[in-house]
This record gives structure tokens, sequence and C-alpha cells, in this order.
């Protein structure tokens, strides 16, 4: 009977031990989450909560497209038109990169881009975050590239840059 308590005893006295091991040693995890570096300039953090029901967030100026923010799970149908910032956040948050141009139809540089990198615009793959989107949106400038978070205003549709950006983003998403 002496021999079984001397067991049990031992057997706590390791489950407390290593109970205290792991409590100590994840106490000391201090390391900081940084966001992820890469081309574009990094915008602030609004959060990604989705709405629900009847729940809008106002729209954002036109020369200020979103990055982030709260808003309705709304997945892209099409491109080369018009979206809403819910349907921008939303593909933003899934992985896709966003092109925004001025004009009624996007520059010939632009479809190149997109078809080079991407295919051409298909919804399921927009909805699997692997689809660079091209977006109708006056007022925003020549040429906005935007990720989760990340926002390049391009000198034009021929912009080297918007390669990189779209190459380093695509797929990232939130």
């Amino acid at each position: 009977m002496r021999s079984l308590a001397i067991v049990v005893a031992v057997g706590v006295l390791a489950v407390v031990v290593a109970v205290g091991a792991l409590l100590a040693l994840g106490a000391r995890d201090e390391a900081p989450v940084a966001p992820a570096s890469g081309p574009g300039e990094l915008q602030p953090d609004k959060g990604g909560r989705h709405l629900e029901g009847g729940e809008r967030a106002p729209d954002s100026p036109p020369a200020s497209p979103p990055t982030s923010g709260p808003h309705r799970a709304e997945l892209i149908t099409r491109d080369r038109q018009e979206l809403s910032d819910d349907e921008v956040l939303h593909a933003l948050e899934l992985g896709d990169v966003v092109i925004f141009y001025p004009g009624t139809r996007p520059p010939a540089a632009l479809v190149a881009l997109q078809r080079d990198l991407a295919g051409r615009f298909d919804a399921e793959v927009a909805a699997a975050g692997q689809s660079v989107v091209l977006v109708r949106r006056p007022g925003v400038g020549p040429v906005t590239a935007a990720a989760w978070r990340r926002l390049l205003r391009a000198d034009g549709p021929n912009d080297p840059r918007l390669r990189a950006f779209a190459e380093h983003w695509l797929g990232r998403g939130a």
C-alpha cells in the first residue's frame, strides 16, 4: 500500500512540474506581431468584422478606396464595373488584389496584367482569393491598387510597381 502511495505522489508531482513548466514557458512569449512587409503603403487597421442583416458601413470617398473595415460578406460576381465597398473589402479579406481605374473601361495594360497574373476574371477564383479584380472607381486617380491594409497609388496603368504589388499580395488576404 505504501509503494502505491509513493507511485501516486510521484505521478502527481510530475504532472505539477509539467504544468508549471508549460505555464512558465508560455508566459515568456513576448514576440510582437508585426504586419507583413511588402510593396505599397500600410493602411490603418479598421478591423474586418462581418456586418449582419441590414447593418451597413458607410461607403468611403471615391479617392480613398478602403483596405480594411467592417463589411458585409458580399462576393464579387463581375469586374470592370463599380463595386460597393462591401464587395471590395470582402475580396481584399479573401486575398484578391483590386486595381481601381477612373475611366469607363480599364486600360489595356491593366487587362494584360490581370491576365498575366490570374487569368480572366472568374467569380470562383475571386471567391478563393486568387484574383486580380479590375474595378471602375471615378475620382480614384490614374490607377490605385489595393490589398488587405495596403494601398499603392500608381503613376499610371504601365507603372511596374503594379505588377510587383499584385504578385506580392495576391492570395494573402487578412
